[in-house]
């Protein structure tokens, strides 16, 4: 039997096939090599990156914002550490009875929390409750709901509320100023915000902060000149004075006439804002500062000291407004009370419009201009709070008789409550005009001169007899001090043009005491609907309310007041005005008393 030999042809095919093999699995090799090399070496650097996109976070930490504070260190706004939750809509839709937990923990209806994840379950990122005390949100976080996280922040809160609210202002959930002092003062509030690197799992939970961090910087506290007593007592006198005479509105404003610093603005209506749907109504705006209207007989006595400072009229001049009306082109110019011959000091006690248009007249349209100027009425404050309302004074090469005539009693100029007080600031300071501030940390600007001091004496000396007996504004009388005032009753302007028969704005503006003033203060009570709408009636016991009180807040010495006149000076059986106030029994005016 012989053996079996080799077959030929079949040696060279297991000799291709192992080759194959063998060069099949050398070129994977390479390739996996060549991807490796490509992986680890060339694309190392944005792999890197792209995983760090996916897993490191930068997290923010928030910056601890200033505080605002009245003159005496009073706060007006703080901020507390808060935390607000978020989730991860789909990882939390993924346990249910975690969504049922959580709504009822955030006091949420539980159908309504859901659709609300559902609606959002692609984000990756979703607040689920508003900024929380952080006990409140640890107590939430033990629930241990999937996909539930939170993020720590501050929130502002404000000790005075609605008191001091419009000044003040508020922030936004993010923490920047959105209005008032909160908004103008941002940069120095808020500091800067910090930063930590943190790398999160694909559920978002952080599982090493280790990496770098940035501290965050606190912001700087700011200091107010309001004084909290004294915004306290204006803020309630006036609520309740637009409450009385069942007014759309007011305003009110109380400032230092030697330094120029406001001790108090507030207007009606109001907000608090503390409450955050109380920050989208209209009484977030406060109106002392960025809503103008026409000042109205209130600028008499600067027409009087430009008249005085030209020497065009003397502090003993007389003016014949008789027989009460006064032709002026197609206009004629009444009084209400037609007084006859008068001089300059009863022209103001009577706030007689046909007086003042003749002095206007008399002394022209470029000085009408020129001295409502100096007073600081075609120009802006300049207080820095967020948007202050221009005033509104055409140039007199644009006026005639009749606009020289009108605007001598206050019509056809507008301006906002900071510039009327501003200018009788001028007058009690001696003729120098103050910077108006509300922010001490700013350094004060220096005073402009707006008239002599003599003439500023004489106007307030004046402005004396319109709270005397005789006067439109007796109802403002301060018991112990002597006040020089002025009353004005505006006539609003129709959307149609011209002025209302029915809408009226009630002004009056004074300062205490009236020999060397420290004090000056504005009262607008807008369209009182109660029956009454005359200055002196409306706003006038407003301001000897609130001036008196802030006199004794601020330990301003009393006057040394004149004695009472004698009984046989006056009717059988009456007291003196003074006697009166301090019986808080002063009689109703006349209406020519109230005007």
């Amino acid at each position: 039997m012989s053996g079996a030999r080799p077959n030929p042809v079949a040696e060279p095919v297991a000799q291709w096939r192992r080759w194959l093999v063998l060069g099949l699995l050398s070129l994977g090799a390479a390739t996996v090599v060549g991807r490796a090399f490509q992986l680890q070496v060339l694309e190392r650097d944005f792999l890197r990156q792209e995983g760090n996109k996916r897993h490191i976070r930068t997290m923010l930490i928030p910056a601890h914002r200033g505080a605002i504070t009245d003159r005496r260190g009073e706060p007006l706004a703080l901020s507390a550490p808060v935390e607000s939750l978020w989730a991860v809509p789909s990882a939390l839709l993924d346990s249910p009875q975690h969504v049922t937990a959580l709504a009822k923990l955030l006091n949420k209806n539980p159908r309504a929390f859901e659709k609300f994840l559902a609606q959002r379950k692609d984000r990756k990122f979703v607040y689920i409750s508003d900024p929380l005390p952080p006990a409140d949100a640890q107590r939430a976080l033990s629930l241990k709901a999937p996909g539930v996280f939170s993020e720590p922040a501050y929130a502002r809160y404000y000790p005075a509320g609605e008191v001091a609210g419009q000044i003040v202002g508020f922030t936004g959930r993010d923490g920047d100023g959105l209005e008032g002092i909160e908004k103008a003062q941002e940069t120095l509030l808020s500091g800067k915000a910090g930063s930590r690197r943190v790398i999160r799992d694909r559920q978002g939970r952080v599982v090493d902060d280790t990496l770098e961090s940035v501290a965050a910087a606190s912001g700087k506290d700011v200091q107010l000149t309001i004084d909290l007593r004294i915004q306290y007592l204006a803020y309630r006198e006036l609520k309740a004075a637009v409450a009385e005479n069942k007014a759309k509105g007011g305003l009110i404003v109380v400032a230092d006439s030697t330094t120029g610093e406001i001790l108090a603005v507030a207007s009606q209506p109001g907000f608090n804002p503390n409450n955050p749907p109380e920050r989208r109504s209209s009484g977030t705006r406060n109106r002392a500062i960025v809503d103008s209207f026409e000042p109205g007989s209130t600028v008499k006595p600067l027409l009087v000291a430009q008249a005085l400072e030209l020497g065009v009229y003397q502090p003993t001049s007389m003016i014949d407004t008789t027989p009460g009306t006064y032709k002026v082109g197609a206009l004629t110019v009444r009084d209400v009370h037609p007084q006859g011959v008068v001089d300059l000091a009863k022209m103001l006690a009577k706030s007689s419009n046909v007086g003042a248009a003749k002095v206007g007249l008399t002394i022209g349209a470029e000085s009408v201009w020129s001295g409502y100027q100096r007073f600081g009425l075609g120009e802006p404050v300049y207080s820095g709070f967020p948007g202050e309302s221009n005033p509104l004074l055409r140039h007199y090469s644009e006026w005639g008789q009749i606009a020289t005539a009108t605007a001598s009693y206050g019509y056809g100029l507008s301006v906002n409550a900071l510039h009327l007080v501003r200018a009788y600031a001028a007058l009690a300071n001696d003729g120098l005009m103050p910077h108006l501030r509300l922010v001490q940390n700013e350094q004060a600007t220096p005073p402009q001169r707006a008239v002599s001091a003599q003439t500023a004496r004489n106007v307030r000396k004046m402005l004396e007899g319109v709270v005397s007996p005789d006067g439109t504004g007796i109802r403002a009388a301060i018991p112990g001090y002597r006040v020089s005032a002025k009353t004005g009753t505006v006539r609003k302007v129709s959307e149609t043009g011209g002025y209302h028969g029915d809408k009226h704005q009630s002004v009056f503006i004074g300062m205490v005491p009236a020999e060397h003033p420290r004090l000056v203060g504005l009262v607008m009570i807008d369209e009182p609907g109660a029956g009454a709408y005359y200055g002196g009636l409306v706003a006038g016991p407003v301001f000897s309310r609130v001036m008196q009180g802030a006199a004794r807040q601020l330990q301003i010495p009393p006057d040394d007041m004149p004695p009472p006149p004698p009984r046989t000076m006056a009717q059988p059986g009456t007291a003196s005005p003074v006697q009166l106030a301090q019986h808080g029994t002063l009689p109703p005016p006349s209406p020519e008393q109230a005007r």
